[in-house]
């Protein structure tokens, strides 16, 4: 987290958090949704607006966690901004001699490998679950090939509750003061 950021929570720790103004897709690109997109459904049905600002897209990465109930969310300053997840909290890439990196550039180690009813390819690694990018799934499977994972089967459904994650924080916090 940015030295900043910890200044204006101890300044502010009162804040109200935001939820359903920032959603992540399947591709690890952030997505700021205003009202008029909220009201026209959830993400990622009704996506927003494509952040394309790299300075505060490496902002969000710095300070992208996830709290103790499994939402993840962006410290904004005082401020913790829910993110909507389309698939879930980490996006993985891999690189040509298959290691790991997520969205947000942290490199990591996988201790699973997993593959759901639609031939989507998930890694665990100790931050959290995360999707593989599919521009990267041809790498993936000339290392499963090699025998480098044993993909185990799983219910793309039941991701959130095995791994603790949860997609949706504005569908469990709503009502006016969520939307702040």
């Amino acid at each position: 987290m940015d030295d900043i950021v910890r200044q204006a929570l101890a300044k502010w720790p009162n804040v109200p958090h935001c939820y359903g103004w920032l959603g992540l897709d399947a591709r690890g690109q952030w997505y700021m949704r205003d009202d008029r997109t909220q009201a026209a459904g959830p993400f990622p049905q009704a996506r927003g607006s494509l952040l394309r600002h790299d300075k505060l897209i490496e902002f969000i990465h710095r300070n992208y966690e996830a709290d103790e109930a499994g939402q993840w969310f962006f410290q904004n300053g005082p401020q913790r901004v829910y993110v909507e997840l389309e698939a879930t909290p980490l996006i993985w890439r891999m690189a040509e001699d298959f290691s790991l990196s997520d969205h947000t550039g942290a490199a990591a180690e996988p201790t699973d490998c997993l593959l759901d009813e639609q031939g989507r390819l998930y890694f665990v690694a100790a931050r959290s679950v995360g999707l593989l990018h599919t521009q990267d799934v041809g790498l993936a499977a000339d290392a499963i090939e090699q025998g480098r994972w044993q993909p185990r089967e799983v219910l793309a459904a039941g991701l959130p509750a095995q791994y603790g994650f949860v997609r949706s924080p504005a569908a469990l916090n709503p009502g006016p003061a969520a939307h702040a």
